[in-house]
């Protein structure tokens, strides 16, 4: 009777302990789907492309990945598509290009940009340029500088996009990530870095106030 007695209790002991070890391993998968979770809403951000502005890079309707901690490595790059919240508006992001760099000397003039007298050679503009060719300080007489801490962003679709030339350059803070790669549609799926931008190093420098030298 008491061996019977030991036995049920040993029995009872192991089920308590087998619950207990599923409830512990229950409680640190949970704890680390948080951490994961948490994680990677720190690292990354689904972004929802609205409008035509970076046609044809991207397109109305695309999804994106974005990186957040990038930039706390290095600072922006020139060609680098990011989202920001433009100056006026901290509840809308817009996602651009970055065409000029602080410090640098942008001058836009009838389509053309050049950074530091430099023509800058854009491959991934869908068709003419045509709206908004000249912009305000940006196309007076030599051009300016770009503020320290600032950027200069534009859509690849010149005659369809709000960016610098309306607003001005944007500051380092207000850009909140890096266009990464895309995940819809399935068709388009990955690298949305393909046309880059190309600093002219020859055969293109600004001249003059009016005129660009071959």
């Amino acid at each position: 009777m008491a061996a019977q007695q030991e036995r049920a209790a040993g029995a009872a002991s192991n089920e308590r302990s087998a619950a207990s070890s599923l409830l512990r391993e229950i409680a640190e998968v949970v704890v680390l789907a948080v951490i994961l979770y948490f994680g990677i809403s720190f690292a990354v951000q689904a972004v929802h492309v609205e409008g035509l502005s970076m046609f044809a890079t991207l397109d109305n309707d695309d999804y994106l990945i974005a990186n957040k901690i990038d930039y706390r490595f290095h600072p922006p790059q020139r060609g680098d598509i990011v989202i920001l919240r433009p100056p006026t508006n901290n509840s809308t992001d817009f996602i651009k290009r970055i065409i000029a760099l602080p410090g640098e000397r942008l001058l836009i003039r009838d389509g053309v940009v050049y950074i530091n007298g430099h023509r800058l050679e854009e491959p991934y503009l869908p068709d003419a340029w045509t709206q908004q060719t000249n912009a305000g300080k940006w196309s007076a007489g030599n051009g300016a500088v770009i503020p320290p801490n600032q950027y200069f962003v534009m859509g690849d679709n010149r005659n369809r996009s709000q960016d610098s030339r309306f607003f001005g350059p944007i500051d380092r803070d207000r850009i909140d990530g890096k266009a990464w790669f895309r995940i819809w549609p399935l068709d388009h799926f990955g690298n949305i870095y393909a046309k880059m931008p190309v600093l002219l190093e020859s055969g293109a420098v600004l001249a003059g106030p009016a005129s660009a030298a071959a």
